[in-house]
C-alpha cells in the first residue's frame, strides 16, 4: 500500500543560460506589505556605478523559507569547512587592491 502523505513529484528544468549563473557580490533587499525584492548586484573595483544583474521577487512566506534554508545550508557548510569569516559589511570601492588606472 502506498503512503498517503507522499510528496508529489516535481520536474524542474534548468536551461543552459540559467545554469551558468550570474556572479553577485552585493545583495540589496527591500520589502513592502506583500513582497520582498532581492536585487543582486555586481560591483567592480574603481567603478562607482553598478548594475543590478538579477532581481528576485518573493512573498513574505517564501522569503522566510529562503532565510531558513540559507541558515540551514550555512550551518552544514560550516560543519564541513569551518566557520565562515564575517567580513566588514562596508565594502571598499577598490576591493583592497591598487587604484584603477587608465
Amino acid at each position: 500500500m502506498e503512503e498517503q502523505n507522499q510528496q508529489p513529484h516535481l520536474d524542474i528544468e534548468l536551461s543552459e543560460d540559467i545554469a551558468e549563473g550570474i556572479y553577485s557580490n552585493l545583495a540589496i533587499i527591500t520589502h513592502s506589505q506583500s513582497e520582498f525584492v532581492i536585487d543582486f548586484v555586481k560591483i567592480m573595483p574603481g567603478i562607482p556605478k553598478a548594475r543590478v544583474k538579477s532581481r528576485i521577487l518573493l512573498t513574505p512566506q517564501h522569503a522566510k523559507r529562503l532565510a531558513r534554508a540559507l541558515a540551514e545550508n550555512i550551518n552544514k557548510f560550516e560543519q564541513l569547512n569551518g566557520k565562515i569569516k564575517d567580513l566588514d559589511t562596508a565594502f571598499p570601492m577598490n576591493f583592497g587592491g591598487p587604484a584603477a588606472q587608465a
